[in-house]
């Protein structure tokens, strides 16, 4: 997301605004595209994403907020504060959603769901910046059902994972039975 609203920005495809404006510098996209190809591969191997992920809890949430409040400048402190809120929460929240779901994905012996998972978020990303440009009111429609698949998600997955690790946990301790 980042990179691409970058080269678009460079490119004069989108007028950025100014707080984003740091997307478009050379330095920026270099770090940007770097990351970007590293996560393209990175996420369709199983484990390697699930580590990916949780490298990236660090990273993700907080670029989240930082680049919601860029999008109001430093001079409208109390939207930029607001903004930094809902982006954060809004990045936390798809963050885990996705490390749930491809950690529950992880757990198949096919690799297939894994790749597939990965090409449908990358598929996605190009999507919602067009629609974020051309179509904004449909972007926040999607963006909304996205949101309550999130949490759906969220709320099956860790049932799931939660469930998986107790009988990992009985097998290790030698209680097959109770796995």
């Amino acid at each position: 997301m980042v990179f691409l609203t970058g080269i678009a920005g460079f490119f004069g495809w989108v007028e950025l605004p100014q707080g984003l404006k740091v997307l478009q510098h050379p330095a920026m996209l270099g770090a940007s595209g770097f990351m970007l190809f590293v996560e393209f591969f990175a996420d369709k191997i199983p484990g390697v994403d699930t580590l990916w992920d949780l490298v990236h809890t660090v990273v993700r949430i907080p670029a989240g907020a930082a680049l919601a409040a860029s999008v109001f400048g430093a001079d409208q402190a109390t939207w930029a504060m607001a903004a930094a809120l809902m982006g954060g929460t809004l990045a936390a929240t798809s963050h885990v959603a996705k490390a749930t779901t491809r950690a529950a994905a992880n757990t198949s012996p096919e690799p297939f769901s894994n790749i597939g998972l990965s090409l449908l978020g990358d598929a996605f990303v190009p999507v919602a910046l067009w629609l974020s440009w051309t179509h904004p009111v449909v972007l926040a429609i999607v963006l909304v059902i996205a949101l309550v698949v999130a949490i759906a998600l969220i709320v099956v997955f860790a049932k799931f994972l939660r469930a998986l690790a107790r009988r990992a946990a009985a097998l290790v301790r030698g209680n097959p039975s109770s796995a």
